[in-house]
């Protein structure tokens, strides 16, 4: 699959519902109320801390 296919790919929301709603038991409100981020923290997914080089890269860029 090429990186245009990839990125073209619909968001899961058959899965993210069911993950949502029976897995965790979310009443609609809260699931219907979560940002992308929130649900990918309950569904166990790895935060995305900065790197050193992140950081490097920031202190380069906005110098104070």
């Amino acid at each position: 699959m090429s990186a245009s296919a990839e990125a073209a790919r619909p968001f899961p929301w058959e899965e993210a519902m069911a993950l949502g709603l029976s897995h965790l038991r979310l009443s609609p409100e809260v699931f219907w109320a979560l940002t992308l981020p929130e649900l990918a923290a309950m569904a166990g997914g790895k935060p995305g801390g900065m790197t050193r080089a992140g950081l490097e890269g920031l202190m380069r860029r906005f110098p104070d």
